[in-house]
Order: C-alpha cells, then structure tokens, then sequence
C-alpha cells in the first residue's frame, strides 16, 4: 500500500542527477517511479531510500532552499557507516555543521547518528549530560569521545 504522506523535495536542475547522487551515498535506493518531460528527461522521480518514500521535482530555481527547519535523520548501525554517510554526503559542495548535522551538495540538512549514541541516551542522566557537553564541541558525532565522556573519563582532544 502507497504511503500517504512522503517528503517531495524540489530539486533545482535535473532530478535524475539527484537520483543518481544518492544511489552513490546510500546502500538501499530503489526508484519507484518517474514522469518524463517531453524531452525524456525526469521532472519527478520517486525514490525510497532505505524503505522511506521521496518525491524529486524538478521544479528549477525557485528563489528559495532547503534549511535546518527540516532534516533527515540516520541511523547507523555504527561508527563505520556513520563516517562513510558523513564522508559522502559533505563531499564535493556538502558542508559539516555541529552534533552530527550536515548538508549536502544539493543543500538538504541530515542528521547522522551511529545507534549507540542514542542507546546511551537512555541511561544515567548525569552520564548522558557528560555525553551532550561533549556532543556540543563535535561535528560529526565521534563515539569513542562521547562514550569516554559519558563514561567520565577525559576526552582526548
């Protein structure tokens, strides 16, 4: 059954570009669907990426784009893939921002959280304050640093 609501991101230049760019990112991206343009080119793409649902519209320059208000989340099985997602989506025009949050080349906002961090998250509230101070000095989430903070020992900067 077709989900109801799914996020349609309007893409500036070609949304087939768009497609391809996250199938190179992401391990599981399935295109589910296209309408062409006359000229045969993609003016909207459905995609899934890891089972959830987007809508690429190739809308062109709107005057407008994506900011922090909206982001994606991403949870990783651990500090690996977070690494490799953050590596690839900050490359080539992407930009690092602070406790895990990024942009890609094309400007949409992501969150990348290896799942310890949020296992942690669930434990000693004094212990998980430690983590968040340590959290708030990082970029992309660095476990090893977090888990050694949450565990009260000092973190080697």
């Amino acid at each position: 059954m077709p989900r109801k609501i799914k996020p349609c991101l309007w893409v500036v230049g070609d949304a087939q570009e768009v497609v391809d760019y996250y199938s190179g990112v992401f391990e599981d991206v399935r295109v589910t669907g296209t309408q062409n343009l006359p000229d045969g080119s993609a003016s909207i793409a459905e995609i899934e990426i890891h089972d959830q649902p987007f809508q690429l519209l190739q809308g062109g320059p709107a005057g407008w784009s994506f900011n922090e208000s909206v982001s994606f989340a991403v949870s990783c099985a651990d500090q690996a893939e977070a690494d490799r997602l953050w590596y690839a989506l900050t490359a080539n025009g992407g930009e690092e921002s602070q406790c895990g949050w990024l942009k890609d080349k094309y400007g949409m906002s992501w969150q990348i959280v290896p799942d310890e961090f949020n296992e942690l998250m669930e434990g000693d509230p004094a212990a998980v304050q430690r983590m968040i101070d340590e959290m708030m000095t990082q970029r992309r989430l660095d476990m090893a640093k977090l888990r050694a903070a949450y565990d009260g020992e000092a973190v080697v900067r």
